[in-house]
Formats: C-alpha cells, sequence, structure tokens
C-alpha cells in the first residue's frame, strides 16, 4: 500500500473515521451475498455527498487506485469483489431523498437510499416507488444492475423507471445525464449507457426516478399445480391474453418446502404461482375473474387467498427471502444463483429443462422466477470449499444458459455480469460487440480504475 500512501494519507486527512484501513471493514467491503470469491480493497471511504466523491476518485486518479462503489452489499455477481485491492467508496450513508414532485410523479434520491427507505418517504403522498429488487438493496446499486424484481412484469425494470443521473467518472469529473422531461431526443442517452454498467463507467452518486400511484386495492392469491409445466403455461397464457397483473412469481415445489421452513409458512408443498392484482375495486374483480379460469383449465388446485394487509406482507417478505431459504438448507451454504431470461413463448421447455438439471444433483437447489416477463432463476446452496460440487453446479448453469441462449434469450436477466458471467456475456453478444463495449469503456476509464475485472477479462494496468 506504500505507493497509495500519499492519497491515502490525503484522504484520511480530510474524511477522519469516514476513511478507515480497518481489517473488519474491509472485509464487510470484500464481496456481496453469492458464492464469488471475496476480495478486500486496501481502504473504505463513507462518502455523504457527489462532492465527497468526486474529491476522492479525483485523489485516486491521480495515483492510479482501484475504486469499487459499494451500496448494501446484496450483489449476487461478484460485482463488489476489489479483486486489484484499491479504495471501495461506501455509498450506504448517502441516504437522502433530495426532491418529491407529485404532480410530476418523480422524485430524486441520493444513490444510498433503499427502495423500502425511498417508499417510506412516499407514503404520505399516495405514491411508492416499484422496482423491488433484493431486500435492502440501494437504489444506485440497483441503477448500475439494471435491476427488476417482482413487480416488473408490469412496472418495467430500472433502465425503464430512471430519468436522470448524476455520475462520477473516472477522473474525478461530474456529469448530469437525463432531465425531468418524459422524453427526449437531444444527444446520445447516456442515462441508458450507465444504467446496469455496474460501476465500470462512473460512481452513480444521484438518481432520478419515476414514481405511481399506490394503488386503491390490491389482492393476493397462491394457487398450486400438478406439475411446474402446468403453473408455468398459465403464467405465458396470463400474459399472452394481456392481463395487467402486478405481480405473478413462480415457487416450485422445492422451493415452496424452503420457504415454509425458513419464514414459517404453512403453503401446500406443489409447484406454485403467487399473483398480485392491484387497481381500481372493478379492475381487480376483473383481473382475478380472468385468472382464476386460465388456472382452472391449466389443472390449479384451487386459489388461496391472502386478503389482510398483514398476511400479503408476509407472503412477499417469504418470497424475497427465497434465495436465502434455499441457502439455509445446508449449514454454512452459500447461494449460487442462475439468471436467465427467455421470450415467454419459450419459458415452459426453458424451466423444464433447468428442472431435469436439478434432478440430477444432491445439492439443495429449487427454481423460482419472475415468469410473467420470462425471467428466472435456479439456485443452489453451494460448499464453495468443495471444489467436485462447484464443477457440478457450474455445469448445470451452464446448461442452463447454454439453453437459454439458444432461444433468444439472455444469461442475466437482473443480476448483471459482475465476473461470474463474463463468458457468458462473450457468447451471448459476439466478439464485434463486446469491443464495441470495450472501446468505450477505455474512452471513459483509459486507466481502467472503475471497478476493474468486471463485466469483462481486462489486463492489470499497474
Amino acid at each position: 500500500m506504500h505507493e497509495r500512501s500519499k492519497a491515502f494519507s490525503e484522504l484520511r486527512e480530510r474524511f477522519a473515521d469516514r476513511f478507515t484501513t480497518d481489517v473488519a471493514t474491509l472485509v464487510a467491503h470484500a464481496g456481496g451475498k453469492a458464492h464469488h470469491a471475496p476480495a478486500n480493497p486496501d481502504a473504505v471511504l463513507f462518502a455523504e455527498s457527489t462532492e465527497e466523491v468526486a474529491l476522492a476518485v479525483s485523489l485516486c486518479a491521480r495515483e492510479r487506485i482501484p475504486l469499487v462503489a459499494f451500496g448494501a452489499g446484496t450483489s449476487l455477481e461478484g460485482q463488489l469483489s476489489a479483486q486489484r485491492g484499491g479504495l471501495s467508496i461506501d455509498l450506504s450513508r448517502m441516504d437522502r431523498v433530495l426532491r418529491v414532485s407529485a404532480s410530476d410523479l418523480d422524485c430524486t434520491v441520493q444513490a444510498g437510499v433503499t427502495r423500502e427507505g425511498l417508499n417510506q418517504a412516499l407514503v404520505a403522498e399516495g405514491l411508492f416507488f416499484p422496482i423491488d429488487a433484493g431486500v435492502g438493496a440501494t437504489l444506485g446499486g440497483m441503477v448500475a444492475t439494471r435491476a427488476s424484481g417482482t413487480n416488473a412484469v408490469r412496472y418495467g425494470t430500472m433502465r425503464e423507471n430512471v430519468l436522470a443521473l448524476t455520475v462520477v467518472l473516472a477522473d474525478g469529473r461530474v456529469i448530469k445525464t437525463g432531465g425531468r422531461a418524459r422524453k427526449s431526443a437531444a444527444g446520445y442517452d447516456l442515462t441508458r449507457l450507465l444504467v446496469g454498467s455496474e460501476g465500470t463507467l462512473g460512481i452513480i452518486t444521484e438518481v432520478t426516478l419515476r414514481l405511481y400511484a399506490i394503488p386503491e386495492t390490491s389482492s393476493v392469491a397462491v394457487c398450486g399445480f400438478p406439475c411446474v409445466g402446468d403453473a408455468v403455461d398459465t403464467a405465458i397464457a396470463v400474459v399472452q391474453k394481456g392481463i395487467p397483473i402486478a405481480r405473478m412469481e413462480l415457487m416450485d415445489r422445492r422451493l415452496v418446502q424452503a420457504v415454509n421452513a425458513y419464514s414459517g409458512l404453512s403453503l401446500a408443498p406443489r409447484d406454485t404461482l403467487v399473483f398480485e392484482f392491484a387497481g381500481s375495486a372493478a379492475a381487480v374483480a376483473e383481473q382475478i375473474e380472468k385468472v382464476e379460469t386460465i388456472a382452472a383449465a391449466h389443472g390449479a388446485v384451487g386459489f388461496e387467498w391472502a386478503s389482510e394487509i398483514e398476511a400479503r406482507e408476509r407472503l412477499w417478505a417469504a418470497r424475497k427471502d427465497a434465495f436465502f431459504a434455499i441457502v439455509a438448507q445446508r449449514p454454512g451454504g452459500r447461494g449460487w444463483s442462475s439468471d436467465v431470461c427467455v421470450p415467454v413463448s419459450r419459458l415452459s421447455e426453458c424451466i423444464l429443462h433447468a428442472q431435469a438439471a436439478l434432478d440430477t444433483t444432491q445439492v439443495p437447489a429449487a427454481i423460482l422466477g419472475h415468469v410473467g416477463d420470462g425471467n428466472f432463476h435456479a439456485v443452489f446452496s453451494v460448499d464453495p470449499a468443495r471444489p467436485e460440487e462447484m464443477a457440478e453446479v457450474a455445469r448445470i448453469n451452464s446448461a442452463i444458459v447454454d439453453k437459454a441462449l439458444s432461444v433468444g434469450g439472455t444469461c442475466s436477466g437482473e443480476h448483471g455480469i459482475g465476473t461470474g458471467k463474463i463468458d457468458y456475456l462473450k457468447r451471448e453478444c459476439g466478439e464485434q460487440a463486446i469491443d464495441v463495449m470495450l472501446a468505450l469503456k477505455r474512452a471513459l476509464d483509459p486507466f481502467e480504475l472503475m471497478n476493474p475485472g468486471k463485466v469483462f477479462s481486462t489486463s492489470d494496468p499497474r
């Protein structure tokens, strides 16, 4: 660390105890929630404003010190590991809602605000932000990974819901992309370039978001099926009929059993769809009638209603904890999640293919998915100390991705690339497209300081 002592000394002098090399803090900033190998940064800075981030980046750029932006630590594809050391800039204290416009249905927040925190601030206005990625995820991190979640079937992903960004570039310059207008044809769309860039092009410090009115009423139903194929075919039919359902989540029977044990539920151990209907009372009643008819035609075993607010919230909280429920099936397990997304018409064959692959392994695993938009996950609880087990899960995961790509799908519906999907990205996009992406990366970050080693395999410039 001696070659970085000048920049780090300046940061320590400027930020006092908000700059630290404490080992426990470094370890806490070495990775995310999944199985990928962690790597400690050399130091951590807890920033509180765009100006502070810009100062830190400028100092580090001077000495070619790598930088990793850190939000809540919930990433699943190794985005947060400091593979080349350097400075982790923790944005979690940048947690202020800067502006809310109820009349324009938009707001601006600092990057460290969580979705839950934003919605608490919005409830008095009768508004909410619907994109519901992992529990506790920050909005800056959600932008960086182009997250989505259970509401994407109705409200889209972060890509559709980000209006503007404030971003610190690799040399410390601060730029603002986009504006508050609902459409613009002014120049290159830098906002969409940075949404999903995983911290490799700059550090997002402020976000302007679309907001929505809280629905007049909502209702949740759980519906079991004889097999996963029937459940998926029901989901496909609901989408193809154009029913504006709020959420439609698949939990295979393995997952239902895991969730029951982890969250204290008593769902029937069947392949299951969880529906949420939202809107006016009349619209919700119409949606329910149509979906019940479709489900019955595919062999559904009744609807179980969660009508009370507490019951609905408990059910969705359990679904949000599904990743942890699977991981908890073995002591000391680590999560490994596939993240494919396919055309809805090919969803059934892809999930059945994945389920057959899971039947060949003794590793605890289950399938869950945001099936309304073709996105599903096979989640494993792995022991990284068992190389033969890791190799087996890697083979199964690769087969699931291969199948998705063969039908025109993608290797990542919402988790991003990080370190875990670099090879898959090459197979999906092809060398020429990767070359264009690399050209953009080198133009904005010529010394590869911004989250190096993520999305692409690049040489260590030091």
